[in-house]
Parts: C-alpha cells; structure tokens; sequence
C-alpha cells in the first residue's frame, strides 16, 4: 500500500509539473508574439525565445518566433536559418514555409522562394495560400508568359477569384496585348472643290517578351466634289525591338504601288532611357516617291511627369537645299493603363510620319502649318480598346495662301 501511494504521488507532482511547465511556456509564446506582433520589441522576443528554447528545446513555435524576429531586425541569415530549421525538424507548420517564401521574396531571390514553395506544395498541394506566393516568386522573374501561365493554370482551379482574372487581364493589358484593330482618318478642307480625304487602316498587333510586331493594310480615297481622284493601298509592317533594360529600337517599312503613298517608305528610332524618368530618340525616315525621294532626320525628348508623359520632336532635312524643320510637342494624361489617356498635341511645319498627307509631302515640307489637337484612349469592358482625335492645321498650300483642315480620326481595337 505504501508503495502504491508512493507511486501515485510521483506521478502526480510529475504530471502537474509537467502541466505547470506546458502552460508557463504557452503564456511565454503568447507574450513573445504580442512582443513581435503588437509591441515591436524584437530584442525582448529574442531574448525570451532562448530562454524558453532552453527549457523546452523541442517547442518549435519558439524557433519560429526566432526568425521572424531576426527577419524585422533585417538579420536575414539568422531568420533563414530558424525558419530552415523549422521545416528540417516538423515540415506540418506550415507558417514556416510561408514566412521563408515571403522572406526569399521580398530580397528578390526568386530561386531560393520557388524551391521552398514547391518543398510546400509537395506536401499541400491544395493549399491555395501556397499557390498565391507561388505566383508571387514566379513575377520576380519577370517571364511574362510563364506568369501567365500560371495564372491561367489559377483561374482554372479557383474560377470564382475575381482577383486572379484581373491580375491576368492587367498583365495581358500592359505586355502581352495581341491585338487587332481598324480605324479610320478623314480630313475636311474649307477650300471648294477640295476634299474630304479618307484614310483607313487595319492592323494586328502580336506582343512578345521583347519584341512587338505589327502588320498594317492602309487604304485612302481622296475626293473633289464627291467623287474620288486619286485611290490606292499601301502595306505596312512595323516593330519595337527591346535590346537593354535601357534602350529599345523602332523600325518600320511600307510598301505602295499607288501615287497616293510613297513607294517605300522605311524609318528607324533608337530610344535611351537618360534616368530620372527623361528619355530620348534619334532617327533617320526615308521616303522613295515616284519622281524623288526623301531623307529626314528626327530628334526627339521624352519626360515622364507624375502620371502623364510630354514629348517633343523635331525633324531636319538631309537632302534639301534648306533643311525645313518640323516640331511637334505631346502631352498625355494617363488613367489606368497606358491604352487608358487624355492627349493634347501641337506643331509647326510636316512630319514625315503624318500618313494621312505623307504624299504631298515633297510640295508641304516648304510651306508653313500650324496644328492643335487632342484625343482620349479607353479600355471597354475589358476587350475593346476606343479612341477619337481631333485635330486643326491652318496649312499653307502656296506661298501666302492658306487652308484649314480638320482631321477626325476613330479607332477601335479588340484584345485577344
């Protein structure tokens, strides 16, 4: 009998000791997470993680509260290393995984975030929260295709996330919109007998990583007294080309066998990102008309300003007696994306880049012209792309004789 109840209270001072040591080390957890979370004071929970780690070694919530502090302290190895050692004893806390990935994240070690996200995913395939940081490390590469991709692979699992569908049409919107479009130029003259001029394109746009390619059928009819005079088509391919983080290339060439365009028409820009938001662009424009042909010289500064982007051009002569200089200065005001603007223009003198006039531009280059327009861009329901200008030019159409015109141009584009 002795021995029983010698044997009974053992067990229970053990027991109770044990439940004692339990609860003091759960209320040390609560008060170092209110030291981390609420307080801030990362020392302290530090601190009070060792000593608790002392006494119950195995209590892994303690480790965790050990990475997440030295991850605030921005002791990067040390919290890496707690949260490593975590997943490496008990990979069932999940916290650690998220708190790891996040931390890989957030110092752009996209690597080192996807490995550890996949370690998860192997062992909660289902766990969305997992997926999401997954999409999370995968941006940090910047492979446009393979996030969407994943995307993709998102909303077909999670249909009902508006969030993830908005994310996908965001990127698609901003770097990856294929598109096709029409639209339709026509300019009106104040002067009998002369007029209106039509010009209408169609074009499809197909965006790459680096590299947006566009195909251009343009067709123009040009009436007097409501009859045409002079019709005739012209085909166009044009490309942006991205060679650096800090520079890119534009070329284009068109082809006509009608008077009413050039008969090759080729232009290239290199664009230089300056920094602190400037920009600039030098160019050369040939156009080969029937009789003659053409050589132009563009220059050109661009800054953007909060939200909204000013550029300014200039084009010189290299093939004429007087070198005959346009210029031209363009204020857009951006909304949301950039197909989403409010846009002011002005200018003095023919480009060689206006193609609704581009055939008489050998007679225009010599003569005065002075231009104000404006436009406005907007996404519809997420697919379609509209936009409207108008624009005034009191052109000189002889010495000492002018003209107004008035352009009106509607576009329409669909994103695929």
């Amino acid at each position: 009998m002795k021995f029983k109840y010698l044997l009974f209270f053992i067990t229970f001072f053990t027991t109770t000791f044990l439940f004692s040591q339990k609860v003091n080390t759960d209320s040390l957890l609560v008060v170092t997470n209110k030291l981390i979370s609420v307080e801030k004071n990362y020392d302290k929970a530090i601190t009070l993680s060792h000593i608790a780690i002392k006494n119950a070694p195995n209590y892994l919530d303690f480790h965790l509260a050990l990475g997440r502090s030295y991850k605030m302290k921005n002791e990067i190895d040390s919290a890496r290393y707690y949260f490593n050692y975590v997943i490496d004893k008990n990979p069932k806390y999940k916290e650690a995984f998220t708190y790891l990935t996040q931390l890989e994240i957030e110092q752009k070690n996209s690597s080192a975030a996807l490995t550890t996200i996949d370690k998860a995913l192997l062992l909660y395939p289902e766990e969305k929260e997992f997926q999401l940081l997954k999409l999370r490390a995968i941006n940090l590469n910047e492979d446009t295709k393979k996030t969407v991709d994943y995307l993709t692979v998102l909303i077909e699992k999670y249909p009902a996330d508006q969030n993830l569908k908005d994310q996908l049409y965001d990127i698609k919107l901003v770097s990856y919109a294929d598109r096709i479009g029409v639209s339709n130029n026509r300019t009106s003259f104040n002067r009998d007998g002369v007029g209106p001029w039509n010009l209408t394109s169609v074009q499809f746009v197909k965006q790459l990583k680096k590299v947006t390619l566009i195909g251009r059928y343009n067709y123009t009819d040009r009436q007097s007294n409501k009859s045409s005079i002079l019709n005739g088509s012209q085909y166009e391919v044009e490309s942006y080309i991205k060679t650096s983080k800090t520079n890119y290339s534009y070329l284009s060439m068109g082809f006509s066998d009608d008077k009413v365009f050039p008969k090759v028409r080729l232009s290239y820009s290199f664009f230089q990102n300056l920094g602190n938001s400037w920009e600039s662009e030098l160019g050369i424009r040939y156009n080969k008309f029937i009789n003659n042909e053409n050589y132009s010289a563009a220059l050109g500064f661009g800054k953007y300003i909060g939200p909204g982007w000013l550029n300014i051009k200039s084009y010189m002569q290299l093939n004429q007696k007087k070198p005959y200089p346009s210029f031209s200065a363009t204020y857009r005001y951006y909304f949301n994306t950039r197909f989403d603007y409010f846009s002011v223009s002005s200018g003095y003198g023919t480009s060689p880049d206006e193609r609704e006039t581009i055939a008489d531009f050998e007679n225009r280059i010599s003569l005065n012209s002075f231009r104000i327009g404006v436009g406005y861009n907007k996404v519809m329901w997420k697919k379609f792309i509209l936009g409207a200008q108008t624009g005034f030019n009191r052109q000189e159409y002889t010495p000492s004789k002018y003209q107004n015109e008035l352009n009106i141009s509607l576009q329409l584009q669909y994103i695929l």
